[in-house]
């Protein structure tokens, strides 16, 4: 099947952006998939976490298969705390060392508290950050990079090379601080929906780079309906 093909019915989506999860027990998991939209369809009612504006007429769909109520209260973390749905312990002092920087001139690179990636795309996205001459602030979660407890694969030089506030590596960050901040002009991300929505609502643009699930048709949407970022 052409990857680039369109899925009938799911326009504007492509086969390579339907969700996919890996799995050793397919047939489990299509059933669990089935009893979620059983369950859904017997629900009193659909709680989203979206708004109108965002997906109208998707959400207009989904109401010819789930005709329960649907409830569009989202954005989810606007009622929320930040600090209070935190995974991990938030570097506050990043939040300092984007006061030093003008406005809209810093890269936000965060892939999100569940993606790892591979020693080789660890390497190729140091250097690409090192090399773009633009200020960074990359997260990088202990344990995300294969063979790794956290930075022990970056090339010997590369932390010199980021002196002097041109970069900034930290293991998690208060993100929805950050995106806030001013000195904020660009969030590279692993296009999960809170990250997605969170960066929609400070109004920064996004570089997409999904690697499973609802990822994948995020991205899509960012770049090719809202026309708000890119997708590598």
């Amino acid at each position: 099947m052409n990857s680039e093909a369109l899925v009938h019915g799911l326009e504007p989506l492509k086969v390579k952006d339907v969700p996919n999860f890996l799995t050793s027990n397919p047939e489990g998991l299509c059933n669990v998939l089935e009893l979620m939209i059983q369950g859904t369809k017997r629900a009193r009612a659909v709680i989203w976490n979206t708004c109108k504006e965002l997906e109208e007429p998707e959400l207009e769909a989904l109401r010819r298969d789930f005709p329960n109520p649907h409830f569009l209260i989202g954005p989810f973390h606007k009622y929320v705390p930040a600090s209070s749905s935190s995974l991990l312990a938030q570097d506050q002092t990043c939040l300092s060392w984007l006061d030093k920087h003008p406005s809209n001139s810093v890269l936000y690179v965060s892939f999100g508290s569940v993606v790892r990636v591979k020693k080789s795309q660890f390497l190729e996205i140091a250097w690409g950050l090192a090399n773009s001459n633009q200020p960074f602030l990359w997260v990088v979660r202990p344990g995300s990079i294969e063979g790794s407890e956290w930075l022990e694969h970056l090339p010997d030089g590369f932390l010199e090379s980021i002196v002097e506030g041109k970069g900034y590596i930290s293991k998690w960050a208060p993100q929805q601080d950050v995106l806030a901040h001013p000195a904020t002009g660009g969030f590279w991300t692993h296009s999960g929906w809170n990250s997605t929505l969170e960066s929609i609502c400070e109004g920064v643009p996004m570089i997409c780079s999904p690697s499973f699930g609802d990822q994948l048709p995020n991205a899509r949407y960012v770049s090719n309906v809202w026309k708000i970022g890119v997708q590598l």
